[in-house]
């Protein structure tokens, strides 16, 4: 399967002790199967750290997916409770540890629209069954989540592009 990673130059080995807390599904190594989506990310993250804007081609071996070897949590492509609940947690600052002991995360990537459901389920406007409700007519982008060495084992680089 060829999934995408869009940044601001090229990735020689990835090393998660540089991945960013507080993301959507934890601190890690994210791809996207959609080439429009990572070359937005590409174009945001040139613009805001320099660099050149930069996807990266990765081939994920589909084993990874069923693999008794690894830890894997796969949300459907619609927003769920669960998956929203699992977002607001890994975003929290007030988490210091991490939320989850998955090795790799595949489900729908919090765009603004779900941030302002996090926000107006943080501020107690609505429940997380209202706030996923309020997201399932929204197409989400998908994502795959790597946060282990194990499981970036199961990738492999096959080109860069410069944007």
């Amino acid at each position: 399967m060829i999934l995408y990673h869009g940044t601001n130059m090229d990735i020689e080995k990835i090393d998660l002790s540089l991945s960013l807390n507080h993301k959507d599904f934890g601190k890690g190594f994210y791809l996207t199967p959609e080439r429009k989506t990572a070359c937005r990310m590409a174009t945001k993250k040139a613009r805001l750290f320099g660099g050149k804007a930069t996807l990266i081609i990765y081939d994920l071996d589909e084993k990874a997916l069923q693999s008794d070897d690894l830890k894997v949590k796969i949300f459907p492509e619609k927003a769920t409770v669960e998956w929203f609940l699992f977002i607001d947690a890994n975003r929290d600052r007030e988490n210091k540890l991490p939320v989850h002991d998955y090795d790799i995360v595949v489900g729908p990537i919090a765009d603004d629209g779900v941030v302002l459901q996090l926000n107006n389920y943080r501020e107690n406007i609505y429940t997380p069954e209202q706030a996923a409700i309020a997201l399932q007519d929204k197409y989400l982008d998908q994502q795959y989540y790597f946060g282990t060495e194990k499981a970036l084992n199961y990738i492999k680089k096959i080109e860069v592009q410069t944007l």
